[in-house]
């Protein structure tokens, strides 16, 4: 993939290739958490502070001391070098923020599907749309304090992924550990489209 040229000021000025990549998941799944850990620049956030109004169109069993809600999206930039950098974009957890998604996902590399296993089916729905869609995904079960663990096999049972979705654990607090689910989703991107897998 070839980066975009352009000489601004008639020396070697140019503007980097931009990946984009979906953060995305259930409600309360860890998005606007993961997409805050991994930015070099302060996130664009949508947060806003749940209200009565959503009494009855919130679901807060397994999430009970959740206090705000992404109403539209988080965005964070990381820069891999001069030539390339890669955006993110945390997509709303509800369903009545859906109309979003599609504009969203338009030119996107790829998706990280993040997974609560203490609410393991509202990932469901972002696995099905990256499914129905043909872009690729890998998911990231995030590890929250207290809840229970289970094994990456039963996890990718109850999910009904194909073998070759990874499956990796991870901290969405964690920098370390978020790159490390990117960087999974890029060498899954490489693998297929048949191109060499980048070194670690």
């Amino acid at each position: 993939m070839d980066s975009v040229r352009y000489d601004r000021t008639g020396s070697d000025s140019r503007i980097p290739l931009a990946l984009k990549i979906l953060i995305a998941g259930g409600f309360g799944a860890g998005k606007t958490t993961l997409v805050s850990a991994l930015s070099e620049v302060r996130p664009l956030q949508t947060e806003e502070v749940l209200t009565g109004a959503g009494i009855g169109t919130d679901d807060l069993s397994g999430v009970e001391a959740k206090s705000t809600t992404t109403v539209a999206m988080d965005f964070g930039r990381i820069t891999i070098n001069d030539d390339l950098q890669v955006y993110l974009f945390g997509t709303p957890g509800q369903d009545r923020f859906w109309f979003l998604w599609d504009e969203l996902a338009f030119g996107a590399l790829g998706a990280v599907v993040l997974a609560d296993t203490r609410r393991l089916a509202d990932c469901f729905p972002s696995i099905d749309y990256f499914e129905q869609r043909g872009v690729p995904f890998v998911v990231g079960v995030n590890c929250f304090d207290g809840a229970r663990r289970f094994s990456l096999e039963s996890v990718r049972q109850a999910l009904d992924l194909d073998p070759d979705v990874p499956l990796v654990l991870c901290d969405a607090r964690d920098r370390q550990s978020g790159k490390e689910v990117l960087i999974a989703l890029v060498e899954h991107v490489a693998r297929q489209r048949g191109e060499p897998v980048p070194a670690a």
